[in-house]
Order: C-alpha cells, then sequence, then structure tokens
C-alpha cells in the first residue's frame, strides 16, 4: 500500500480545486443561456438572479471551507465530509444518488458538446460524436487524473481566449445600445419552446442555477490534494469569486449589446455578437467536454471512497489502484454505467435530478456546520471559521431552491436519500472513523435531562423499568437472564453492578462485560461496573448512594435470593436502603424443581383493604407489582389473575369492584380475578397455580415467611416494594 500511495500525483490549490471547480460554473450555460436569461428578466434581474444563485452556493462553500478545516477529509468530497459528520449511513444515502447523477451529468455534458460540434458539422454522426468524445474522457479520466489537470489547463486557455474574444467585440463598438435604453428589469416573454407564452422570475432562475453549482468539482479531489484544508477553502472560493464577476460583467455586455428580441430568440447570441465567433464555439466545446470530464473523475473518486468504506457491495474491487495509486477500478465501473446512461438518448426527464441531488448535497453539508456549531463541543475548532448565520442561509436557500426548480422531482430525490439510508442502516456498516453522531446523542440527552430535571412531579407516565443487578456470582445472573431481559424488553434498561473483594484477575469483569453484552444483544441495552468490596450490602449500597445525582438512574433493584445469600446481613440491608433511597425493589426466590414453568399464568396478590375501597391515584404497595406483570404477561404471552383475601364476607362484593375498577383504569386487558375469604397462608396453599407468584414486600419481610410463600405455591415467587414514583393508572 505504502509504494501506492508514494506514487500518487498530489495536486494543489490552482490544479486540483481552482481550475476544475471555475470551469464547471463557465459552462454551457454561460456561452448559450445567459442572453436568455438577460432577454427574459432584463439586466437588473438577470444580476438579481446571478447574485441569487452564487449567493446560495458560497453559503455552502463557506461551510464547506469551514468543515474542510476541521476534519482529515479522505476522498470522495462531499461524501467524506458527511460521512465523516453523520456516519456512513448518512453519507452514503447521499453518495450513492449523487455518484449516480454525477455519472447523468457527464452524459449531458457529452450531450452538450455534441450539439456544439454539429453547429460546426452539421452532417457528422450524432451517436459517433457521443461515442469518440466518451471515448477520449474515459481514455484522459483512466491514465492519470494528473492527464485529466493537464487537459484543463488547455481548456482554460480555450475559455480564456473566448472571453478575451468578447472583450474585443466590446472594445470594437458591440455595445451600440445606450444604458439608459438597456433592458433593466424585463417582461419575461418566454422562450421559443413555449411559443413565448410567458415565463416568471423564478422559471428563469430555475434555467440558470445549475451554472452555479460546480463548487463540488475540487472537493471531489479532495483524496488527491497536497493540502484539502488549505486548498478546497481558497480554490473554490476564487473560482466563486471570479466566474461571478465574470458573469455579471457578461450579463452587462449582453443587455448592451443585444436586443431583447434577440435575446430571447436566439440562443447563439454571444457566438454572433462576439468579435471572433469561432472562439466562442471553441469556448462551448472547452466548457463541456471539461465539466465532464471533471465529474467523470469526481464521480470515480466517491466511487472508490465508498468502496473503501465498503458502503456498496464488491468494496474491496472498487477501492483497487494501480501501480502509480489511481482508483482503476471505479473508474472501469462509472465508465459502464455512463455508458448506460449514453444509451438513453434523451435525459431531459431525468436532468433535473442533477441539480436537486446537488442541492441535497448542499443542504447536508449545512446541516453538518449547524449540528457542530450547536453541539459546542472543544473537537469543532476550523481554522477557517464562520457566522452561525451562514450555514442557516445555505441551508434553507438550497431547500428553497429545491421546491422552485421542481417540487415533485424534489420530493423524489429527497424520498430515494431516505430509501438509501433505510437500507445501509440495515447492513451494519462499519465506520472506521468517529463520526460527530456521538456527540449529538450524548447532546440531546443532556438537554433532555435538564429539562426534565427541572420539573417538579415524577413523569409517572414515561416510567420504564430500568434494572439494577447486583452480582457477585455470575452463574446466578445468567441464570436469570430471560427473566431479566423480559421484564426490561423492549424500552427499559439493566446495569449490572458487580461485587467482588478487590483482585488483580479480570476475569469477573469480562464475564460481567460478556453478560452486559448478551443483554444488548438480545434487544435490552445494558452496562455494567464493578465496585470492589468484601461486604455484599454495603457494595450496594454505596453504588445505589452513588447514582441517586445520575440523571438515568436505576429505579429497581433486583435481588436474586440463592441458597448462600445471608438474608439478614447481604439482603435485608439492601432492601432497607432502598426503601429510604425511594428505589423500587424486586426479590426474587427461584422455585427449585418448578422454576418459571411454561410462563403462562402470573398471580398477582393484593392486600386486604378492609374498609378503604376507594380506588385513588395511590393505591398502595401495587403499582409496581402490577407494571411488572404487565410486563411479563406481554413478554410471555401470559395470562394475568389478580387475587385478593380477606377475612370477612360481607367484604366480597366490594373487593370484586376494586378489581375490576383496578383492571379498568389501569387498562390490563384479559385479567382474571379471584376474591378468596379466610386466612392467608391457607388460600395461598390452595389458590390457583402459577408460574410466577407476585406478593407485596414490607419493610420488616422475614425470610421464613419468603421460603413459606415459595413452598405452599409450588412456584417462584417474586416480592416486591414500590419506590412510591410508579403508577400503574399513569
Amino acid at each position: 500500500m505504502e509504494p501506492q500511495e508514494k506514487n500518487t500525483k498530489k495536486f494543489g490549490t490552482f490544479g486540483g480545486v481552482f481550475t476544475p471547480t471555475l470551469l464547471t460554473i463557465l459552462g454551457v450555460i454561460m456561452y448559450l443561456r445567459l442572453g436568455w436569461v438577460v432577454g427574459n428578466a432584463g439586466l437588473l434581474g438577470a444580476w438579481l438572479i446571478i447574485i441569487v444563485s452564487f449567493l446560495i452556493t458560497l453559503c455552502t462553500a463557506l461551510s464547506m471551507s469551514a468543515i474542510t478545516t476541521n476534519i482529515r477529509i479522505g476522498a470522495g468530497g462531499a461524501y467524506a465530509i458527511i460521512s465523516q459528520a453523520l456516519g456512513l449511513e448518512v453519507g452514503g444515502s447521499l453518495g450513492i444518488p449523487r455518484y449516480v447523477s454525477q455519472g447523468l451529468a457527464v452524459t449531458m455534458y457529452i450531450f452538450g458538446f455534441r450539439e456544439g460540434w454539429l453547429s460546426i458539422f452539421p452532417t457528422h454522426d450524432a451517436f459517433l460524436i457521443d461515442i469518440i468524445v466518451f471515448a477520449v474522457l474515459l481514455t484522459i479520466a483512466y491514465i492519470s487524473a494528473d492527464l485529466a489537470i493537464k487537459t484543463q489547463f488547455f481548456i482554460i486557455i480555450i475559455i480564456v481566449l473566448s472571453l478575451f474574444s468578447i472583450v474585443l467585440a466590446a472594445y470594437h463598438g458591440s455595445m451600440y445600445i445606450p444604458t439608459e435604453e438597456a433592458v433593466r428589469w424585463g417582461t419575461f416573454k418566454g422562450s421559443i419552446e413555449n411559443g413565448f407564452n410567458g415565463s416568471d422570475f423564478w422559471l428563469v432562475f430555475a434555467v440558470f442555477f445549475p451554472a452555479a453549482t460546480g463548487i463540488m468539482a475540487g472537493a471531489n479531489m479532495s483524496g488527491e490534494l497536497k493540502n484539502p484544508k488549505k486548498s478546497i477553502p481558497q480554490g473554490t472560493l476564487w473560482a466563486i469569486g471570479v466566474s461571478f464577476v465574470i458573469y455579471m460583467l457578461l450579463a452587462f455586455w449582453l443587455a448592451r449589446t443585444a436586443s431583447e428580441q434577440e435575446l430571447i430568440t436566439n440562443y447563439n447570441v454571444i457566438v454572433e455578437k462576439s468579435y471572433v465567433g469561432p472562439l466562442i464555439i471553441a469556448g462551448i466545446l472547452g466548457a463541456t467536454f471539461s465539466s465532464a470530464l471533471a465529474s467523470l473523475v469526481g464521480s470515480s473518486r466517491i466511487l472508490f471512497a465508498m468502496g473503501e468504506h465498503r458502503v456498496l457491495p464488491y468494496g474491496e474491487f472498487l477501492s483497487g489502484k494501480s501501480a502509480n495509486g489511481q482508483p482503476r477500478n471505479a473508474m472501469i465501473v462509472t465508465g459502464i454505467v455512463i455508458f448506460g446512461t449514453m444509451l438513453l438518448r434523451d435525459l431531459n426527464a431525468i436532468a433535473p435530478l442533477v441539480t436537486l441531488f446537488f442541492l441535497i448535497t448542499y443542504a447536508m453539508i449545512n446541516i453538518v456546520v449547524i449540528i457542530e456549531q450547536r453541539l459546542g463541543l472543544i473537537s469543532y475548532r476550523p481554522i477557517f471559521k464562520v457566522y452561525k448565520w451562514i450555514p442557516w442561509l445555505g441551508l434553507s436557500s438550497s431547500v428553497l431552491a429545491m421546491f422552485i426548480i421542481n417540487p415533485t422531482i424534489s420530493l423524489f430525490s429527497i424520498s430515494i436519500v431516505f430509501v438509501v439510508y433505510w437500507f445501509l442502516s440495515r447492513q451494519n456498516l462499519e465506520t472506521p472513523f468517529e463520526d460527530v453522531r456521538s456527540g449529538l446523542f450524548v447532546s440531546f440527552a443532556e438537554w433532555a435531562a435538564k429539562h426534565t430535571w427541572g420539573m417538579k412531579t415524577m413523569q409517572q407516565r414515561a416510567w420504564k423499568p430500568n434494572l439494577m443487578v447486583p452480582i457477585r456470582d455470575i452463574s446466578g445472573a445468567k441464570g436469570n437472564f430471560q427473566f431479566l431481559r423480559n421484564i426490561a424488553k423492549p424500552k427499559g434498561s439493566i446495569k449490572l453492578l458487580g461485587i467482588e473483594p478487590f483482585s488483580e484477575d479480570d476475569g469477573f469483569r469480562n464475564k460481567l462485560a460478556d453478560l452486559s453484552e448478551s443483554f444488548r444483544n438480545k434487544g435490552v441495552f445494558s452496562s455494567w461496573t464493578v465496585i470492589h468490596s468484601d461486604d455484599f450490602a454495603q457494595g450496594v449500597n454505596y453504588g445505589n448512594q452513588a447514582l441517586q445525582g445520575a440523571f438515568f438512574k436505576p429505579n429497581i433493584v433486583f435481588l436474586n435470593l440463592q441458597q448462600h445469600d445471608d438474608y439478614e446481613t447481604e439482603l435485608r440491608p439492601v432492601i432497607k436502603e432502598c426503601i429510604r433511597l425511594e428505589i423500587g425493589v424486586l426479590l426474587y426466590l427461584a422455585h427449585p424443581k418448578a422454576q418459571l414453568g411454561q410462563r403462562n399464568m402470573i398471580n398477582v396478590w393484593v392486600r386486604d383493604r378492609k374498609d378503604n375501597w376507594d380506588l385513588g391515584w395511590d393505591i398502595g404497595n401495587l403499582d409496581l407489582s402490577i407494571l411488572v406483570a404487565y410486563k411479563l404477561k406481554k413478554n410471555w404471552r401470559a395470562n394475568i389473575r389478580l387475587i385478593i383475601v380477606i377475612d370477612n364476607e360481607t367484604e366480597r362484593e366490594n373487593a370484586q369492584q376494586f378489581l375490576e375498577t383496578l383492571i379498568n383504569l389501569a387498562r390490563l386487558p384479559q385479567t382474571l380475578t379471584n376474591v378468596f375469604v379466610g386466612d392467608f397462608k391457607e388460600i395461598v396453599e390452595t389458590a390457583p397455580s402459577a408460574d410466577l407468584n407476585i406478593f407485596g414486600m414490607e419493610a420488616n419481610l422475614r425470610f421464613g415467611f419468603v421460603q413459606e410463600l415459595s413452598e405452599k405455591t409450588g412456584s417462584s415467587c417474586l416480592f416486591v416494594k414500590d419506590s412510591g414514583h410508579e403508577s400503574i393508572l399513569a
């Protein structure tokens, strides 16, 4: 790889950026449509169109300059800029349609060259001209970018001579129309194609605007520039400035040289009014040829960059280089694509897509700068700084221009971008560089945290199970993997808190990390940490205390009661501290034989409310029990049964009504109910069986009581203590 890089020819600002950008801007529209623009809009209208068009591209060029002086831009120009900021999925969603549109642009420039050629040699075969021009372009680009740049030096001389022919015409008296008689604001009479039935300002703008969309020609060569950070801003801005002056002066010359009638009826007015007409024709041929060459070289670099990042299939082949560092494989594929588009012969229906994909790219570059500026990250410190309003103006004007040119095709173009993004987002692309998305997500999370933190009331409607799972035995935790996953899935989270004495061995930490990754692979977000402590309860309590100041703190502690646990010294202190800190507690005791059975039925035991059967917002220590039961019901596709034990038969009707009202207000579909009268412990033993029984937990819950209920129910049991911040009725 190193020898290839050593042999790669690197270009400077003038040859690598300024020349291709200037030649792409000074294209066929300048020679064949600027007169029509002046004839319809008048001199002042034409100047306004030129100013607005160049203002849009200038804002984007300034935004692009800020980005390129802040990152190490690789090959691919705008694709590389957007990918390094927003990820390969976003970059590819723009890069792929942009690559296709670049191929279409090459074909259109070839067709433009053919029209100019036929104006000189009308008897020549049109398709043969296209094939010869395509072959010459591909040969030059295939040999090397260096030859393409040298060819463009020759073409720029031709264009300068054609402009000099216009200067000579002005010097020899072509500007015969007095300034006061020149059309200042046009009457927008239309064109030959519509029978002069009229046009408007924005229609004329839409015709001219593609002339200003060549600012990416130099940036596309980013991978082959000696100093992209310097060359792209300087070369692009100088090209915009020089071409702007040329367009403004040329519009003034046309307004003083030809009448309104001549301007709107004769697309070759510049050829006829110049001092040496053939030089203008040579300029037209040179402009179309150079634009085609710049687009061909640039598009192959985009394809190469996407292949290098494996955005496209056969990426290894597409990223192949020749001995002198040229992306030959990408060039061959690009040549095949262009030849295929040439067979269409008529690209009028597709032509607007080219301009619109350029504008979408411009909009995204401005969005990248807006995001970087808004995040305020220390990593964003461009050498070339721009005011904050510039990318906003560039974004809004790009979007406005899209819908002025063609609203229907604009929506179609945006849809293509979204479809490509959806496809790439499912490919699990590996980004070889860090993008700004992490900063964007963190910034949004901070914004949400700051705004939510100031709310006085707890957001019970936004409640999700965020479990803290203390672990000192990885095997026991693995045994509860599916149970924990089913409580948290899909939007909850699991934080694994490893508790172990200090050790140099990383075995426990590695196993904890693997377990956390397994949860993430199964659709539940999980993180982990280890606290070194000889005292299990103390380690868990320190972890809970430390997390009280965090925004994304656990709201449930899950305790797995195992045979080797000392309930009084290890679990009860944790339960008491959780109650003090207002954290929910789930104490789980797995039945040694039944485990979780078939996961078909969940019994939730409701405490006898005696004479207080009114159902307000506070329903006692019952919210978390039903919320957990509902999560398990959804993930297990199980049924819930609410059971209440009363000691007075006269309360049966009130108890039944309470359960039915609770089911209705809690929105629990297809929930069973049972009301039993008698002694609680006896009822537990004879109650309908379930795979999991959920009981409320008192602060002084005894270990013997926990064991007794598990034995009497013959099932695994979950003992629950609310935090006070959740509500099944929310």
